[in-house]
């Protein structure tokens, strides 16, 4: 088993190589990590091949001898390369993963971008029927592109595909950070420039954390994952017959109400709340697919959620670096 990863030295990467060289259900398999602006190490078990999907010629070598494909690399929104990095990067990655002798299996780890993450209002949960709905800008517009184009593969060509469509995914102190009202606020909104600045200076001194309302005022509801349980999810897709022309759902078994996170760390930590009012929609994606057809369960709910990320200790080796804002 030689499995190509792009994407390989971002958050989901560099988690699911090393979880992946640690399970003793692959103990046989080997790492080609397609790196670009970043590299990771190589070892007996992990190769490093170098350069863009973009690139026809890189993405034909770097699928020499590989039998599964765990394609993590995008863009987020920067108009000038998404279309030629997301778009037809995947594009000739499924072309030539398509005619490969050795192919066996193409494992696309897509977004709630494609339906609209917050922006829209859904009347029921969301589901792997819902139909896309990209939101403004090109990001998640290329993420319903992406789940499109890998469905039509294997209409076409009977492809052994399938998505795994997860929404914001956190991992160590990330969680923390995305209810900054300072200037290390992860993702958004960006709180400061919600309120006053000499409010938002207040309350990023004394840790107080936004309670975002949604359209009809009450705490929104956002949905989540953190990177183990996608990467469980992963690792429970590879090879699996059950998978094959999928869209899963992968996200905590109940969206992060803000109500109940402010409400958590008042009585927790002793940390204030204040009001943010939003034209945001709630809404709650419907894991119950990936948990039937991948035996697959998230491990985070909402306290483990707050208290890993409230715990999380940074040594001078693990600098906090936000490569995406989001």
């Amino acid at each position: 088993m030689l499995i190509l990863v792009t994407g390989a030295t971002g958050k989901v990467g560099q988690h699911f190589i090393a979880r992946l060289l640690d399970d003793s259900r692959f103990s046989k398999a080997r790492i080609r990590a397609l790196c670009h602006n970043r590299t990771c190490p190589e070892t007996e078990r992990v190769e490093v091949a170098r350069g863009s999907i973009a690139d026809r010629e890189t993405v034909a070598e770097a699928l020499t001898g590989v039998t599964h494909v765990v394609h993590l690399a995008t863009c987020k929104e920067t108009p000038a390369d998404v279309m030629d990095v997301t778009v037809k990067g995947l594009f000739w990655l499924l072309e030539h993963f398509r005619t490969s002798a050795t192919a066996r299996q193409f494992i696309l780890i897509g977004g709630d971008a494609g339906i609209g993450h917050f922006y829209y209002r859904h009347e029921a949960p969301i589901t792997e029927t819902t139909p896309h709905q990209a939101y403004p800008g090109c990001y998640a517009l290329s993420k319903v592109l992406e789940e499109l184009m890998l469905a039509q593969f294997g209409i076409q060509y009977g492809l052994n595909g399938c998505c795994l469509r997860a929404p914001w995914i956190m991992e160590k102190d990330d969680f923390k950070f995305t209810l900054s009202f300072g200037n290390d606020v992860f993702g958004g909104p960006d709180w400061k420039t919600l309120v006053p600045r000499a409010d938002a200076e207040r309350y990023a001194k004394d840790s107080t954390v936004p309670l975002l309302r949604d359209a009809d005022g009450r705490p929104l509801k956002r949905n989540f994952v953190h990177v183990e349980d996608l990467v469980s999810a992963i690792l429970s897709a590879i090879d699996n017959a059950r998978t094959k022309g999928q869209l899963f759902n992968v996200c905590m078994d109940r969206p992060v109400d803000y109500g109940e996170v402010a409400a958590y760390l008042a009585r927790t930590r002793g940390l204030g709340s204040i009001d943010i009012a939003s034209q945001f929609h709630s809404n709650w994606m419907d894991n119950s697919k990936a948990k039937y057809l991948l035996n697959w369960s998230p491990v985070y709910d909402l306290e483990m959620l707050i208290d890993s990320a409230w715990e999380y200790e940074r040594s001078e080796e693990d600098p906090r670096i936000v490569w995406y804002p989001g």
